[in-house]
This record gives structure tokens, C-alpha cells and sequence, in this order.
């Protein structure tokens, strides 16, 4: 019998623990990257059970189950074995948890039964992980709704009892009014794709644009209505390219295409599942009568997260990108930004595809229209787009309900199918029942019957539900009509207490002066159904939304309490975001000694720059609180720019005789 010489051995033996040690290491980098990413409490616990197996010695024999306040998150085939690896963990406010690996078969004993000493220390520091994880995720929580909710109560006191501000808080007033808007948005939408596989033959991603510009074409849409950021796409055309890919980095996203080549993108996605449970994969077909074919040879679907089909629109790569963000980031926007949510019902996975990018390119479209019309600023545009509602899909019956359930306070509109599964068998009726339960729960919920036969119109009519057929050549405008009237992207319709009505506004300043007039009953009727702050949600206003939205008309000793008080927060915002400002030059824009205008590009020189600076001190510091009677003004200023005066002596050949 041939032995390896002793040295030999130590030398396997050391290779074999140093792979073991990677593995481990490997598993704690991949959790904190999961924590990362910023997903909701549930989806982290399922990511982080997923990818435990693979740091033990046996990962084809070994599946993980993480217990959290009696639900529990398993990895893929899980199912108990009698040899456990287990470590309790509980959280500061006492909710309690478990992490447990077990092993299928039986293995050599080593220092805890089969598993090794490494792997305990491995299995305690996880433990330590995620309850940390999960310390942060409710202190945070905490803070929030503590600070908003003395935020709130400071706004109230102060408009009821006006205090005078000592003059050591200027500068802490100054960055508070500079910043305040800001730092919202900057808390929204935390998850990006920033990298995606995209797994397709050569030829099927030449198919996507005939002339060969394949990530413009793909990026086109996210770099016209997003600035914020845009994913770089890794293209690979076979299994050995996909996997030395996924193995040197890290991907949010794997696009897999099926055209020729219909084999090589279920083996990846098989792999990936296997390897990187954690990774979203999305299948994308060439065409409608693919997808029955594809679900034919492939009935579970088991390997992917969800299927799309291309129909020759470049849109639906950026609504896939969106749609995953969306469905990431929904718990934490709705949370902290009173971000909106639109559900979309809908289990054809050719009319999704055909609605998603719909969707989401009339409310950008909208969005952006609107913080084109209220605001001057390019990087606050730019920030804006993060409160945009959030889209989601559901494709079941009990998803749809799960998530109008969950989302209710939140909750802009519903779009439905009319047929779909429920009970897991499939209802004719489904979307009129949903549609029933939702507006039970939520009281005058804009919602959408979409279906192929217009027989149903009738019905939604009866529900008092809007109808739009699915064929319609009028598809793109009916759903822009929808949600421009129905969803805060139009003009403000101020409605008396029977609905009919009494007056329109079509900017801030008019939405301000009518709340000066309208009548009480009208002012009740919009307050005790937060038409107020959805209105100034969908334009950006979040800081004046989130005064609103807690307060209750019933919290006030009268409506005139209410308007006034509806007044101060609007003025005083409003005053603060729009006042002591360089801005630039707009025909169209109305303009006041509040402002200084910026004639021209360029830096603005010293002059110009020590004018601004007073005149930001003017108008964000209110001077008569501190010294009562004392009234500063400043002139209408406009400020040439450094650049036009450089073209002036350039086009008069100046610059030689200076010099």
C-alpha cells in the first residue's frame, strides 16, 4: 500500500485546513455584505441561512435554519438531520433566535460530535452578527419614530406657542434649513444594482440592437430618467465564463437570455442557485410564444426568481433593475420617507412585462415633470427621484392581499387582473374579490381593472373601479390619464364634503392660497383622507408631507386651528427651501429679491460671492426674531458668471492688451 511521505501528509493537511479557514471567512464576509445591502429583516435571515452550508466541511450534505420570534428562514432542501450544530442569540429588547446547521448523514467524530471547533466559533460569531444586525435594525426603527414624532410635536408647540431664538443658534438654524430636505432623500433607496451578469450568446445579445450598441441600449432608460447611479453589465456568452465571474465578485443581479442557445443559461442558473442562493436571477425570453414552451420544459421554475420576455422593448432592462430595487427598498422608503407604493397584479408574464416598464416610465416621466416645475436645484432634481412610489408585483391572490396587508398605510392604488390563482386554483373572479377586500381595508383606494375582455368593464364600473383593456391601442395614455388624476401627479382638486368640485391648484403657491379660503368642510373632508400630503409627496415635498401626514384634523379644537396650522408648516418650508438661493436663469421662472440669479455660467468671483453669502444670511435667518423691528432687505441681484466675462474678452481681443 503507497503512503504519502509524513511531510507530504502535513502538507495536505494544512492545504485542506486552510480551504476550510477561506470558507469560514468567505461565509462572514458574505453576511455582512447581505446586511449591507439593506433589505428587509425576513429576506436577510433568508439570504444569510442560504449561504451557511457552504462554510461547513460537507455543504453538499449540510442545510442551515435561522429561528427569529417563532418564524423560521431555512436554506434550500432543508429538512432536520439528527447531527446539530446549534447557538441561541437574543436581541436588546429580548426577542430571541437560533442559528442551526445540520448534517443529512452520518460523518467521522471530531471535536463536537462531527463538527469541528472552528465551526462553533464560526456558528457563535454569525449568532453575534445578526443579533447586532437586528439591535441596529430596531434602534434605528426607534430613533426614527421617536424623532419624527418629537419633530412633529416641536412643529405643533412652536406654531401654538412662538418662541424667540437666541442668536447662538444661528448657525445651528442655517445648516438645519439647508440640510433638512436633504438628508431625507439621502435615506432613501440605500439598496442600488450596481452589478449585473448578464448570461446570453453573442448572436441573442446582437439580436437587441442591430447596429451592436448593447449596453447603451440596455442602460439607455436608467441614464434618462435615473442620474443617481447605473449598473455596469458583465457579459458572458458560456458556463466557464459565468462562474469564473460569479467566483471573482460580487453581482446584485443575473440576467440569463434564452434564444439560440437554450441550455447553457439553465445550467448557470442551476449553479448560481446552488453556489449564490442570495443572487436574484431573471430569465429573459426573445418573444410572447416562448413563454409557454420555456414553462413547458421547465414547470417550477425552480432555479429562477422571475421570468421576463423582451418583445423588442429596451425598457425592460430597466424595469427589471427596478423592480428588484423597488422590491428591496419598499420596507425602508415606506418607513422613512412616507414613499408611496402601487401593486400591480398580474400573473401573465407577457403582460407584466408589458406594464412594468409602462409603469415605470409614466411615474418618472411624472415625477420628473413635477420636480422640474417646483425646483431650481439640479442635485435636490436629481435627489427627488428617490420618493417616486414604489412598484410592486404580485402574482397570486394571497401575495396581492399579503401585501396590501403590509403596505396599507402606504398604499396609492391597485391595478389588477381580473383572473389569476387564488387558493392555488385559478379564479375568474380573483381581481374583482381583491379589489373588494382592498377597499374594505382602505377606504376610497384608487384601483384599476385591466383585463383582455372588455365583458368586464361592467363590473368594474359597479365597483366603482377604473377599467382599462389590456389591447387597447390607447394602453400607454389610459394609464398616464390614471395616474395623473388619480395619483397626486395632477393639479390639486379641492372637493367640498359631498366630492363635487370648488377649486384647482396647479402649483404650491396656489395650493397655499386656496387653503386660505376654501371652506371647512372642504378642509376636513381632504384632511381626514391625507390628500393634503399625498399631493405634496408626489411633488418632493417630503419635509411638509411628513408634518402633515400624523396629524389629525381631530388633534386641533377647530378646523380654523387646522388651516392655520396647515399655513405655518407650508410657509415656513416652503420659505425655507425656496429662499436665499443662487439660481439660474429661467425666462419662465418668477423672481424675487430672495434670490440671487446667475447670469451665465462660471464661478461667481468674490463680489458675487460675498453678495451671496448676505443674502443667504438675510433670508434664512430670520434677523426680527432676534432683534424685534429690525427689517434687512437686499435689491434684485443678477451675478455674471466668470465665463461670460472670459468670452467678452476673448470676442474683443482683450485678453493681449491686459497682459
Amino acid at each position: 500500500m503507497n503512503q504519502l511521505p509524513r511531510s507530504e501528509e502535513d502538507i495536505q493537511r494544512l492545504i485542506a485546513e486552510r480551504k476550510e479557514r477561506l470558507k469560514e471567512l468567505t461565509c462572514i464576509n458574505e453576511t455582512t455584505q447581505i446586511i449591507k445591502e439593506n433589505r428587509s429583516v425576513p429576506e436577510t435571515l433568508v439570504q444569510i441561512a442560504q449561504i451557511l452550508p457552504r462554510a461547513w466541511q460537507y455543504p453538499e450534505m449540510t442545510v442551515a435554519r435561522i429561528w427569529f420570534e417563532g418564524e423560521q428562514y431555512t436554506s434550500q432542501g432543508f429538512r432536520e438531520g439528527k447531527w446539530k450544530q446549534s447557538q441561541k442569540f437574543e436581541t436588546i429588547d429580548n426577542r430571541k433566535g437560533e442559528i442551526e446547521v445540520f448534517y443529512l448523514k452520518e460523518f467521522p467524530q471530531l471535536d463536537e460530535g462531527p463538527f469541528l471547533k472552528e465551526e462553533r466559533q464560526l456558528i457563535d460569531n454569525l449568532a453575534s452578527i445578526v443579533a447586532n444586525y437586528l439591535n441596529s435594525q430596531e434602534a434605528r426603527k426607534i430613533l426614527h419614530k421617536t424623532t419624527e414624532e418629537d419633530t412633529v410635536r416641536e412643529e405643533i408647540s412652536r406654531f401654538q406657542h412662538p418662541r424667540e431664538v437666541n442668536s447662538r443658534m444661528l448657525l445651528q438654524k442655517f445648516l438645519s434649513k439647508q440640510n433638512a430636505n436633504r438628508d431625507i432623500f439621502h435615506d432613501l433607496m440605500p439598496y442600488k444594482v450596481k452589478e449585473i451578469l448578464l448570461v446570453a450568446t453573442l448572436y441573442d445579445a446582437f439580436s437587441i440592437e442591430k447596429e451592436g450598441r448593447f449596453s447603451e441600449h440596455i442602460l439607455g432608460e436608467y441614464a434618462q430618467l435615473n442620474l443617481t447611479s447605473m449598473p455596469r453589465v458583465t457579459g458572458v456568452s458560456n458556463f466557464d465564463e459565468a462562474i469564473e465571474q460569479l467566483n471573482s465578485r460580487h453581482f446584485d443581479l443575473v440576467i440569463l437570455m434564452i434564444g439560440v442557445d437554450k441550455v447553457t443559461p439553465m445550467q448557470v442558473s442551476y449553479r448560481v442557485k446552488r453556489d449564490f442562493p442570495y443572487i436574484p436571477i431573471f430569465v429573459l425570453l426573445n418573444n410572447d410564444r416562448e413563454v409557454s414552451s420555456f414553462k413547458k420544459s421547465n414547470p417550477t421554475l425552480s432555479n429562477i426568481d422571475r421570468l421576463f420576455v423582451w418583445n423588442g422593448d429596451s425598457s425592460i432592462f430597466f424595469a427589471m433593475v427596478k423592480h428588484l430595487e423597488d422590491k428591496v427598498n419598499v420596507e425602508n422608503d415606506t418607513q422613512l420617507g412616507l414613499v408611496k407604493v402601487i401593486l400591480l397584479v398580474e400573473d401573465s408574464e407577457m403582460y407584466y412585462s408589458r406594464y412594468l416598464p409602462l409603469l415605470y416610465n409614466t411615474v418618472l416621466e411624472q415625477t420628473k415633470r413635477i420636480i422640474d416645475d417646483v425646483s431650481t436645484d439640479d442635485l435636490f432634481k436629481v435627489l427627488r427621484l428617490r420618493a417616486r412610489p414604489k412598484i410592486l408585483l404580485a402574482t397570486t391572490y394571497e401575495e396581492a392581499i399579503n401585501m396590501v396587508k403590509k403596505y396599507q398605510e402606504s398604499l396609492l392604488c391597485l391595478i389588477t387582473d381580473v383572473k389569476f390563482d387564488k387558493g392555488g386554483e385559478l379564479d375568474d373572479n380573483a381581481g374583482f374579490s381583491l379589489a373588494l377586500h382592498a377597499r374594505e381595508m382602505i377606504k376610497g383606494l384608487p384601483t384599476v381593472i385591466q383585463s383582455s375582455d372588455i365583458r368586464n368593464s361592467r363590473r368594474a364600473f359597479e365597483l366603482k373601479s377604473t377599467f382599462i383593456n389590456k389591447n387597447s391601442e390607447t394602453l400607454l395614455q389610459d394609464v398616464r390619464n390614471f395616474i395623473m388624476h388619480h395619483l397626486g401627479f395632477g393639479n390639486f382638486v379641492y372637493r367640498d364634503a359631498g366630492g363635487r368640485k370648488i377649486g384647482e391648484a396647479k402649483s404650491l403657491r396656489e395650493f397655499e392660497k386656496h387653503i386660505n379660503t376654501i371652506p371647512a368642510e372642504s378642509l376636513v373632508y381632504h384632511g381626514k383622507r391625507n390628500h393634503f400630503s399625498l399631493w405634496l409627496m408626489a411633488r418632493g415635498e417630503i419635509k411638509i408631507a411628513k408634518m402633515i401626514h400624523p396629524v389629525k384634523v381631530t388633534d386641533f379644537k377647530t378646523p380654523q386651528d387646522f388651516r392655520n396650522y396647515l399655513q405655518y408648516v407650508i410657509r415656513k418650508y416652503r420659505n425655507e427651501s425656496n429662499t436665499g438661493k443662487i439660481v439660474n436663469f429661467e425666462e419662465s421662472a418668477i423672481l424675487d429679491e430672495s434670490n440671487i440669479v446667475s447670469l451665465g455660467s462660471g464661478v461667481l468671483g468674490g463680489k458675487g460671492r460675498g453678495c451671496a453669502f448676505i443674502n443667504t444670511l438675510i433670508y434664512n435667518l430670520n434677523f426680527s426674531e432676534i432683534i424685534p423691528e429690525m427689517n434687512i432687505r437686499t435689491p434684485r441681484t443678477a451675478i455674471i458668471g466668470t465665463d461670460e466675462f472670459d468670452i467678452f474678452m476673448l470676442r474683443n481681443n482683450l485678453v493681449e492688451k491686459i497682459l
